[in-house]
């Protein structure tokens, strides 16, 4: 995401804490199959044909796949992932990073999103576009539900 950070893009990045150690995979298949993003996936499938199911969420948080509905991997790493949409616009960013408190074990969880400007035909300059500065509210406290309904989720999970 640093890269995106200075070259005009819009970045983001949203961070929780969840008791407990869990994994990457854990972290990316809870965020994709929450209720929350379900309905993105499904107006994504309806609107730019691109389908998606759980099990290919898990195939990528497991790294099986570089693929998973309107996103393709851009850079891996051990406890991240970079994902760009199909229009080379917008990354998802994701990472997890073990601490150790004195209360206990914790996980502190990152989510952060990068949009990449493009010149306007008008003045040749990088601009985030109009609908983006419109929907920037939106998206911030989308963001930030999506990373609370991935957080709950895990938290559900493991209180079984």
């Amino acid at each position: 995401m640093a890269n995106y950070s200075t070259n005009g893009s819009y970045v983001d990045c949203y961070t929780t804490e969840i008791p407990g150690q869990i994994s990457f995979p854990e972290f990316v298949l809870a965020f994709y199959t929450t209720p929350l993003f379900k309905l993105e996936r499904f107006i994504l499938k309806w609107t730019v044909s691109k389908p998606s199911t759980d099990a290919q969420a898990k195939q990528l948080a497991d790294g099986a796949t570089e693929k998973f509905a309107a996103w393709h991997v851009e850079g891996r790493g051990e406890n991240e992932i970079l994902m760009c949409d199909f229009q080379g616009r917008t990354r998802s960013w994701f990472m997890i990073v073990p601490l150790n408190a004195a209360d206990g074990s914790r996980t502190r969880l990152y989510f952060g999103s990068a949009v990449v400007p493009v010149r306007s035909s008008k003045t040749a300059e990088p601009s985030l576009g109009f609908v983006f500065q419109i929907l920037l509210r939106f998206h911030k406290i989308y963001s930030v539900l999506l990373l609370y309904s991935a957080k709950s989720r895990m938290m559900s999970r493991s209180s079984r």
